[in-house]
């Protein structure tokens, strides 16, 4: 990437090689600034640079770390030229119209890890990447899949079944609601795109180096709690064919606490919230407890159908984690047709070896 840039910044300007390099430094300085202190729609992330990681640059489990300021920090490029600005994309979703809870409460069977997974990145796109979740879990092995789920560790191997229940609290949403097919390119950008040729796959590689293979074209931001259960085979078909076939809304409150409780539950998993605020886990923990005959437990379905407890959870869900993302990849920024499918081969090729080897 410093090559790319030095060589167009000192061509476009007639500058000596040690001023150019400066120019550079100075740019370069002020894009990761940029790029670590927020998620912007329109701009590009490359997905080699940490597939299978990209739950440590973006807020999505809980985490050790000490600072919880931010909630993106993959480096991004500013690729398109003559976007609006995030401000006038970014919706702040609050209170009013006489909502008990901004945000969406629902359960998802799973009868695997594999769906488990694919589950709770459910919100999560990456183009032409058929398992996209695998890019936050690649790097996972059972210790941290266990960690970030809330479970004990014997319970992410075997022969399992689990349900997950998620709150999620909305507080910001962006949509890059714009044709980028006519959209112009930033010089440095256009030039690269220029020295691509259609046969040479590394002329690719070395676009998607400096400039990204995907752009942010929407995400929301906010605040999840989130709890697993695991169940044999038999218990998870039972409960899963009772609720397929009443509804939720059709069975009682005792009788819904009865199915997600170690009555018939092999494991409850702890309360979690997707940022790791540990205030929100805690009220959760003492709010949330129920009796079910001789178990004590805490358990996000007594959260249904409580408007009192909605409502306090509303507030103390904050804007502390990304809930959901969509990237494309940066075809937009080839216009001759030739070059835009060549692109998209070399990165299919590639999209397929990340998914298979990680």
């Amino acid at each position: 990437m410093v090559t790319v840039y030095y060589h167009f910044i000192g061509q476009a300007m007639g500058l000596d090689g040690a001023k150019a390099l400066m120019i550079f430094i100075l740019y370069a300085l002020r894009l990761q600034q940029k790029a670590y202190a927020d998620i912007k729609v329109g701009n590009a992330i490359n997905v080699f640079n940490r597939y299978g990681y990209f739950s440590i640059s973006m807020r999505v489990v809980p985490r050790n770390d000490t600072d919880h300021s931010w909630i993106f920090r993959e480096p991004t490029v500013d690729v398109f030229m003559n976007l609006p600005e995030k401000q006038s994309l970014k919706r702040s979703i609050g209170g009013g119209g006489g909502q008990v809870f901004q945000g969406d409460f629902h359960m998802e069977f799973c009868d695997n890890v594999k769906q488990l997974l694919q589950a709770y990145f459910r919100d999560f796109s990456v183009e032409r990447l058929e398992k996209p979740w695998q890019a936050f879990t690649g790097s996972w092995s059972k210790f941290t899949l266990a960690r970030n789920l809330g479970l004990d560790v014997s319970y992410v191997t075997g022969d399992h079944c689990y349900v997950l229940v998620r709150v999620a609290r909305h507080r910001e949403t962006a949509n890059l609601a714009m044709d980028m097919e006519s959209t112009d390119l930033h010089e440095p950008v256009a030039k690269q795109v220029a020295s691509v040729n259609v046969g040479d796959s590394l002329s690719v590689i070395e676009f998607v180096r400096s400039f990204g293979s995907h752009y942010v074209t929407s995400y929301v931001t906010g605040n999840s709690l989130y709890q697993v259960y695991v169940y044999a085979p038999n218990a998870y078909k039972v409960i899963k064919e009772r609720l397929k076939t009443k509804g939720v809304s059709q069975i009682s409150n005792q009788e819904l606490i009865g199915y997600f409780s170690p009555w018939y539950a092999e494991h409850v998993g702890k309360i979690q919230s997707a940022s790791g605020n540990a205030t929100v886990e805690n009220w959760a923990h003492q709010r949330l407890r129920v009796k079910f005959f001789v178990f004590g437990f805490a358990s996000l379905l007594k959260l249904h159908g409580d408007t009192k407890l909605l409502s306090e959870l509303n507030g103390m869900l904050g804007n502390e984690a990304l809930l959901k993302l969509d990237l494309k990849t940066l075809a937009p920024a080839f216009k001759d047709i030739q070059k835009r499918a060549w692109f998209h081969e070399v990165m299919d090729n590639n999209l397929k070896l990340w998914e298979v080897n990680m």
